[in-house]
């Protein structure tokens, strides 16, 4: 039982650390462009144009 005096704080530490970067990159705009990525992906860079 000793065990869960350092487990849940470490658990609730653990957890505000994610919510932290979840609101971090919605701050930073990571979700702005969802389909752009997928269209980009599409793109051919390695044929050299003429």
């Amino acid at each position: 039982m000793n065990v869960l005096i350092f487990l849940i704080p470490l658990a609730l530490a653990i957890g505000l650390l994610g919510l932290y970067g979840l609101f971090w990159s919605l701050k930073s705009g990571q979700y702005e462009d969802l389909e752009g990525a997928a269209y980009r992906i599409l793109q051919d860079d390695d044929v050299e144009k003429k």
